[in-house]
């Protein structure tokens, strides 16, 4: 646990400390530092934030604060939509104007949504498997967060918090069959918004007819490619972009990306997917060794909103998948995705802090090696899982007229957990279609753990 609480750490930090000097960077060229002061200060806010978040019990959160996290979330959502009061930029309407700042309210119901589908999750628990508890009644909650996301519009940010959304409810337990329908339904929507919307259906076109558009629609995917391949391996150096002066719009923002690679070159780049990786990697880590289902949710929730929002920039930047207008995490500008991605962080580091403590993560990793006794009623360490067992499953032997079956001597018999005989054959199907039997009948990745709370 402390080594991925160390490499979480240092990886955010670096990530944070990349943005700062990369923004630095970008924002040489038009003089002034009023936009990295404004970074600074939702980094150190944000950090404040984190802090709280770790020196706080999580588990505070399903009991008293998951309900007013979602309704706040539902109402911000609705009332950015009214006009007067939410403000118009690009033809969306995302953003609080709070007296210089902005406030884009979709970033704070993506976090509220996963500490409520965690809560949800670990409420319900067996009869997630059900059609009613495990799609409708959080698809509801679902599709109004979504729905309103959408109505901003902010299609990249609908389709992000839909995935994660979706992997919660499977890790939680609901049945791949039941997810399978409405998430092609919605994917038939997405596609008709986009067939009847000139400008999203122009970003399709810009996306696959790059070099066409790059003088109108596709000049930001391009000018994106241009950036990237300049680099070469080392890159420029740093500051010494050219796409900067004016050539690639959003460089702050959205294709900050582009600039890390043109500056920092293929090393720069990688170095950035490895943080990501080993973000994503560690936070799960963190998730499993939670000390419920809430915090296995929630950990699980956090990491793959991190991961999915990393890999849709990056996805735009390199002409992978087409614009979507999503930040990069930890790197590019903006005060509200940097606030509730650090707020996420530090809910992963209460997870870690409440989490199993390393004996009990040892001791779950040797369980099997102690059931592999062929005695099943042999004494176990007082307070040990195997101690709780009262006794072996049986197995009843078919009988003939000369009486029980013997067992066969094949050399291919081996001792499964209670001592019993079965064939290495049985043993590996079982293994291999476990966790796909879990997804697909309900028990999710949950039912695959015994917590102890």
């Amino acid at each position: 646990m402390k080594v991925a609480v160390t490499i979480l750490v240092f990886c955010v930090a670096a990530l944070l400390a990349l943005g700062v000097v990369m923004l630095y960077s970008s924002t040489m060229s038009q003089g002034g530092a009023h936009q990295l002061v404004w970074q600074v200060t939702w980094c150190g806010l944000g950090l404040a934030v984190c802090a709280a978040g770790t020196l706080a019990d999580y588990r505070w959160l399903k009991k008293h604060i998951w309900w007013l996290l979602l309704i706040a979330a539902v109402a911000l959502l609705g009332l950015v939509l009214v006009p007067g009061i939410g403000v118009r930029r690009g033809g969306a309407r995302r953003w609080f104007d709070l007296g210089g700042l902005s406030f884009q309210p979709s970033e704070f119901a993506k976090l509220a949504l996963v500490v409520a589908l965690a809560w949800y999750g670990e409420r319900c628990g067996r009869r997630m498997g059900g059609c009613w508890r495990g799609v409708v009644l959080p698809g509801l909650a679902i599709g109004l967060v979504v729905g309103l996301i959408f109505a901003e519009p902010d299609v990249g940010s609908a389709l992000v918090l839909s995935a994660v959304s979706g992997a919660v409810l499977l890790l939680a337990g609901i049945r791949l069959r039941y997810l399978l329908p409405p998430a092609l339904v919605g994917v038939f929507v997405v596609g008709l918004f986009i067939y009847h919307n000139p400008v999203r259906s122009g970003r399709i076109y810009s996306w696959l007819h790059v070099e066409e558009t790059k003088g109108g629609k596709g000049l930001q995917a391009y000018q994106a490619k241009v950036a990237l391949g300049s680099g070469g391996p080392t890159g420029r150096g740093l500051g010494d972009s050219r796409e900067k002066m004016g050539y690639l719009p959003a460089h702050q923002t959205d294709f900050i990306f582009a600039i890390i690679g043109e500056e920092l070159g293929l090393v720069g780049t990688a170095l950035v997917l490895v943080a990501f990786i080993a973000i994503l990697m560690s936070g799960l880590f963190i998730a499993w060794n939670a000390s419920d289902t809430f915090g296995l949710l929630l950990g699980c929730g956090i990491s793959f909103l991190i991961a999915f929002q990393a890999i849709v920039n990056i996805g735009v930047v390199t002409s992978a998948l087409p614009n979507k207008g999503l930040p990069l995490p930890f790197i590019s500008r903006g005060g509200s995705n940097l606030l509730m991605i650090l707020a996420g962080v530090g809910l992963l580091l209460s997870i870690a802090r409440h989490g199993r403590t390393a004996d009990a993560i040892e001791d779950s990793l040797k369980g099997d090696e102690e059931f592999q006794d062929p005695n099943p009623f042999k004494a176990r360490p007082a307070g040990s899982p195997q101690s709780r067992v009262e006794s072996p499953r049986l197995m009843s032997v078919p009988k003939t007229d000369s009486g029980p079956l013997s067992q066969p001597s094949s050399p291919t018999l081996s001792k499964s957990r209670f001592g019993m005989r079965t064939t290495k054959a049985a043993t590996k199907v079982a293994a291999k279609s476990s966790l796909g039997g879990a997804f697909w009948t309900g028990s999710g990745l949950t039912g695959l753990r015994t917590f102890n709370s």
